[in-house]
């Protein structure tokens, strides 16, 4: 999960940045509109309003017209209800007033991440992939005819991998998918990969991409 952080404020940016890798995002920061608006491509902005060169407002207009998905969260001490509703008029997905906890914006950045997840397109009954035969209505699996017995969550892994097939998801793609949060150790997505992998029997069909995550292989 990668975010460009717009916030002027060296002290509060050095912060939040620091903090929102600690909970395993990727953070780009741009202390200006003209930064922000020439920087990568991301998944989500948290966006500051009071920047020195153009006011905030008009970075959210120009980011929300390239991007109808983009998720955009305005982060201001703004507190008037009009800056509020211009903000969401002009396709912010949320508003946060500074000061804020941390547990508050992630709670947010994950609530948006959420209606992303639901908002996509749904996966088909039966899926055949390669040897693998996933019933997601059923949540069965076959492997060259063979059923396999998965855990629910081992279901809901192969699962966030066969929406994307032969495609890398990330690990915070698949946190979400599966346990509607990406603020969990690590450790959990990888024992249960294993396990999955092993039940299997063929450990190439789901591959690491070492530092982003893991392909359902299907050739």
């Amino acid at each position: 999960m990668r975010i460009l952080l717009v916030e002027d404020d060296r002290r509060i940016s050095t912060v939040m940045a620091s903090m929102l890798q600690r909970r395993g995002y990727q953070v780009e920061h741009a202390a200006t509109a003209a930064e922000a608006l020439a920087a990568a491509p991301c998944d989500l902005v948290l966006l500051d309003l009071n920047l020195p060169d153009a006011d905030g407002m008009a970075v959210c207009r120009a980011l929300r017209a390239r991007s109808a998905h983009l998720g955009i969260i305005m982060v201001t001490a703004r507190t008037e209800e009009h800056d509020r509703v211009t903000g969401l008029l002009l396709g912010a997905d949320d508003y946060v007033v500074k000061p804020f906890s941390m547990a508050e914006l992630q709670a947010r950045i994950e609530a948006l991440l959420r209606r992303s997840v639901r908002t996509g397109p749904p996966p088909p009954d039966v899926a055949e992939l390669g040897p693998l035969v996933i019933d997601h209505t059923a949540r069965t699996v076959r492997v060259d005819s063979r059923p396999v017995e998965l855990t629910r969550k081992e279901f809901d892994i192969l699962a966030s991998l066969a929406r994307r097939p032969g495609m890398v998801v990330s690990r915070d793609r698949i946190m979400l998918d599966v346990w509607q949060t990406t603020w969990s150790g690590r450790h959990t997505l990888e024992v249960h990969v294993a396990s999955l992998r092993g039940k299997l029997g063929d450990p190439g069909l789901v591959q690491t991409v070492r530092g982003v995550g893991y392909r359902l292989h299907t050739g």
